[in-house]
């Protein structure tokens, strides 16, 4: 049932994750408009927003727990149910605050999807392997998030609760994928879990990723609007995110391999200040088919550095450590993306540059401080194993 190779295993996870994704963001372009048509404010919205990434912050460690415990398909058969039923309530005729619950429900279950294949990567893979193949399920993330807005091209902003219960269902139909796949667990083993062995280097990543989930949060719930302000039409919103995930998707296996064979500090820091800088530009340029095409430059940024960022994160790790250690990540992740997310809206509704210039303040001044969290941490894995 489960004796996949490593090989197999990638190739399926990669499947599972970029239909779940095409899945997931069929409409969430338009989902901060969609909000707004049903009575949102834009510090409503933001909340509405930020509650996915607040449930997954509260959750996600948790999930690594058990899945370091129980093993990590559960965690992914159970994330994928719930993430397509919660999807099926956009359905429902009610006001835009109601959604804080489908949000909570999607976050969660999003969280425990993301460990559970992030952590079957790293159990699967050797350190010097695992950068490539993070970065073939990073780029299943963004090759998703590429085409499930053109796929959702023909929904209106009225019809978009049926674009998000199609993806409910696409969600589901990945769950039955999941029954026959190895996702490295081992024989259950009844004693105690390791403690988790903290390093300069681990809190780098952590801080690593904090920094990508502010510049997720004011995205989440501003970019739209901010487009929208700019004179953007719909089709312009739905290609934006599309232009974004398609060089990440093409430069993905070079990212890989970066992270495989080059300075990973270097990589992810600079990627990271990317990141800040493409943030501080957006609100002063008012041509939105520029937005749209600058979407693409920053993405290359990102798609070179995350993997190598992630490769960090994992490296060291013991077996029944891995889930735990991406949860702690990805808690990183999504507490300062709900944060940002939460405030973003309000900001927007004072000055619509306020949200992108402090979150790339904020964000810039992270990937700064790995420069010094990593200063003793030899960043090539090939020199490293030599040293050895």
């Amino acid at each position: 049932m489960s004796s996949t190779t490593p090989k197999q295993t990638l190739n399926r996870l990669t499947f599972i994750v970029a239909v779940q994704w095409m899945g997931a963001t069929l409409g969430l372009p338009l989902l901060p408009l969609f909000l707004e048509n049903r009575g949102g404010t834009p510090t409503i919205v933001g909340y509405i927003m930020a509650a996915f990434s607040i449930a997954g912050l509260a959750s996600q460690f948790l999930t690594g727990r058990f899945a370091d415990k129980h093993g990590r398909r559960p965690i992914m058969i159970i994330g994928l149910v719930v993430y397509g039923l919660a999807s099926m309530t956009y359905l429902f005729p009610v006001n835009a605050p109601w959604f804080i619950i489908t949000r909570i429900f999607q976050g969660v279950s999003a969280g425990a999807i993301e460990v559970a294949s992030m952590s079957a990567v790293s159990a699967l893979f050797d350190e010097t392997e695992r950068g490539s193949a993070v970065s073939r399920i990073i780029a299943a993330q963004l090759g998703g998030m590429a085409f499930g807005p053109v796929a959702g091209a023909l929904v209106s902003v009225q019809a978009l609760g049926w674009a998000f219960f199609a993806s409910g269902v696409v969600s589901l139909l990945a769950a039955t994928q999941t029954f026959r796949t190895n996702l490295g667990d081992k024989a259950y083993d009844p004693s105690p879990l390791p403690k988790l062995r903290w390093s300069q280097q681990l809190i780098g990543a952590f801080i690593a990723a904090a920094g990508t989930g502010v510049l997720i949060g004011v995205y989440e719930t501003c970019w739209s609007l901010l487009m929208k302000t700019h004179h953007a039409t719909t089709l312009d919103i739905r290609l934006s995110w599309t232009f974004f995930c398609l060089p990440w998707v093409l430069l993905s296996g070079f990212g890989g391999w970066l992270a495989d064979n080059a300075n990973r500090r270097v990589v992810g820091t600079l990627g990271l200040i990317n990141g800040a800088v493409f943030l501080a530009l957006y609100p002063h340029i008012h041509n939105p088919h520029l937005m749209v095409i600058l979407g693409s430059f920053e993405s290359i940024g990102a798609s070179l550095s995350v993997p190598s960022i992630s490769s960090l994160m994992s490296e060291g790790s013991e077996h029944r450590e891995m889930s735990r250690r991406q949860g702690l990540n990805a808690t990183a992740n999504t507490g300062a993306l709900a944060l940002s997310a939460a405030v973003s809206g309000y900001f927007f509704s004072i000055n619509e540059s306020f949200p992108f210039t402090i979150g790339a303040i904020v964000s810039g001044a992270l990937a700064l401080s790995t420069i010094w969290w990593w200063r003793n941490v030899k960043g090539n894995i090939s020199t490293k194993k030599v040293s050895q």
